[in-house]
């Protein structure tokens, strides 16, 4: 990747999905869902890393509601961080977020800099989830949590004919795992309590209402924007994700594991 050219998520897509999502989010549930798999962890005062910002809606939310003292978020496209710092700047908070491409790869921060680690959907992107996890853990200070959701897979090996055609549809860079591997990497990173909460069936639900918003009441504003031919295309991959969320292949899934404490 030479600086500035990746992007995956255009302005189209962009305005798409927060359209179904919310301001500053580009995957599934808003604020209540980060509620859910932040419950019963306190960030309160503590200075957190957000793998993947995104477009910064967890972000802020993480600081308004669960009093994080300071936000460091990551991507690896320029524009989803100038769209981040454009958030900030409209909420009031860019004294308390610092928005930074990276490149892919460790993570470049120096061992311990962080209370806690996140990440909404975005570890889907990254292939190799025994690194990012060993990464992680060291970035971590001792007691931290690691506290996130992400997309896995409910099949070992090969892609089904109806996963194949999802992920085609998609067109966007997965790097699919199971939920033994997610634990397994979590295990292997020396992680203790770790939890991974399945949300299949919440979601299976939530994208058939999503998809009949895109063909009903979003749809003449969405033309508008985007045009038809993308909008029926992005229409299109929620019916193709369907089969697949209701054949088990593809699984919404909350993650969760502590770096033990010192000593």
């Amino acid at each position: 990747m030479t600086d500035g050219e990746f992007q995956e998520y255009d302005d189209d897509l962009v305005a798409l999905l927060e359209a179904v999502w919310g301001e500053g989010y580009m995957s599934p549930g808003g604020d209540a869902e980060v509620d859910r798999y932040l419950e019963g962890i306190d960030l309160a005062g503590q200075h957190v890393l957000d793998i993947g910002c995104g477009l910064g809606g967890i972000d802020l939310h993480l600081l308004r509601a669960h009093g994080v003292a300071k936000v460091t978020g990551i991507d690896i496209e320029d524009d989803l961080i100038t769209r981040c710092d454009r958030l900030a700047e409209r909420h009031g908070i860019t004294d308390r977020v610092d928005f930074r491409r990276v490149e892919p790869g460790p993570l470049p921060f120096a061992d311990g800099s962080f209370d806690a680690v996140t990440s909404k959907d975005s570890i889907i992107h990254i292939a190799d989830k025994h690194a990012l996890a060993t990464d992680i853990f060291r970035v971590l200070q001792p007691g931290g949590w690691f506290v996130a959701s992400d997309w896995l897979s409910g099949y070992e090996g090969e892609p089904s004919p109806e996963m194949a055609a999802y992920l085609e549809a998609e067109g966007l860079d997965f790097g699919l795992a199971s939920a033994d591997t997610y634990r397994a990497a979590l295990e292997a990173a020396g992680f203790v309590d770790i939890a991974v909460v399945d949300r299949n069936s919440w979601y299976r639900e939530e994208a058939r209402h999503e998809r009949d918003q895109l063909t009903g009441a979003l749809y003449a504003d969405l033309e508008s924007q985007i045009g038809r031919e993308f909008l029926q295309r992005q229409i299109d991959v929620w019916n193709t994700m369907i089969v697949v969320l209701d054949l088990g292949q593809l699984r919404p899934t909350h993650l969760r594991g502590r770096k033990p404490p010192a000593g």
